[in-house]
């Protein structure tokens, strides 16, 4: 028995390497057309049909397996060695990385960039906007006239000195009052603030700031009280704020009695010439004397002189004694 028989295999029948399998394309040289295949030797004994129909149903199967073999084996394609990616450690935190078989999971979003995309986005189109909004602000003004260019833009610079004013006041307010003890404190001077401006008003204190000096010549002793309660009330009457006449300083009760040449504010005599130290605006007040028909005018027509001089800074520092209230009491209720 040959070595490649099968056992209970007939020894009649030819071995599996015994089989002459034609090949697809024949003998020869490889441009030479195939020959028809010539046996050599002794013809081997004819098997029994039913053994020859076996052998015969083998081979068309081996050809076709060999054929659709080396036509379903494609020619791989040279490619070129990519760069070998150099290893890298995992960070705590970081995923593994995916295999390659499987379907790459989408990375989760940044919440910090995309709040920041969002925020540029808001951006980008404020700056739209704004820019739309001037191109047809531009365009409006372009037609008009310099005389009105000129009318708005001292109403703009009005406007942003009385909000700037507006701004620094509603901040100073919200500084005072943020804590108690702002608050305290801002009660304290708010309250020493009103003192010294009844003070002022009262003549209890000194006060300083711009206003004038009048001085009234008499020489002929012409000069009457009436003619001092004008000029007192036509100064109040213009914003003097506080005053005094020689060294008498004036209040709200004060009294001018007296004669021609023998005047008295308060029960204290004044002499000629008279001198008027007055705080307010220089302007106005200078203004009231002045017009036709006022104090100035009248006391000069009496054969008096009259002398105005206003100035940045006066001071009247006269000081008269607090007057203190017989019947009046302040309302507790």
């Amino acid at each position: 028995m040959s070595e490649q028989q099968r056992p209970g295999q007939d020894p009649r029948e030819p071995a599996d390497d015994d089989v002459v399998v034609p090949h697809p394309f024949g003998p020869g040289a490889r441009d030479e057309p195939p020959a028809e295949a010539v046996a050599e030797g002794p013809a081997p004994d004819e098997p029994e049909p039913e053994e020859a129909e076996e052998a015969e149903a083998e081979e068309p199967e081996t050809e076709a397996e060999e054929a659709e073999a080396e036509e379903s084996e494609p020619e791989e394609p040279e490619t070129e060695l990519e760069p070998e990616e150099p290893e890298t450690e995992l960070e705590a935190g970081e995923p593994e990385p995916e295999d390659e078989g499987q379907p790459a999971r989408r990375r989760p979003r940044d919440p910090l960039a995309a709040a920041l995309i969002g925020v540029l986005t808001v951006l980008l189109g404020f700056a739209i906007a704004v820019q739309v909004r001037t191109v047809g602000e531009d365009e409006a003004y372009a037609g008009a006239r310099e005389e009105d260019l000129v009318r708005i833009l001292d109403d703009l610079n009005a406007r942003e000195e009385r909000l700037r004013d507006q701004i620094a006041d509603q901040r100073s307010a919200l500084e005072q009052l943020s804590s108690s003890d702002s608050r305290s404190a801002a009660a304290l001077e708010e309250a020493r603030a009103r003192a010294e401006a009844i003070g002022i008003l009262n003549g209890t204190i000194p006060a300083q700031g711009p206003g004038l000096v009048m001085t009234i010549r008499d020489p002929d002793d012409e000069v009457r009280v009436s003619d001092i309660v004008d000029a007192i009330q036509e100064l109040r009457g213009a914003g003097a704020e506080t005053m005094q006449i020689d060294d008498v300083r004036v209040g709200v009760s004060t009294a001018v009695t007296g004669t021609p040449g023998n005047l008295m504010v308060d029960g204290r005599p004044i002499t000629a010439p008279y001198e008027f130290v007055v705080i307010g605006s220089p302007q106005d007040m200078q203004t009231a004397l002045n017009i036709p028909g006022g104090v100035a005018q009248d006391l000069t027509r009496q054969g008096a002189t009259v002398t105005i001089e206003p100035s940045e800074q006066v001071v009247v520092d006269a000081l008269r004694p607090l007057d203190t209230p017989q019947y009046a009491s302040p309302d507790t209720d």
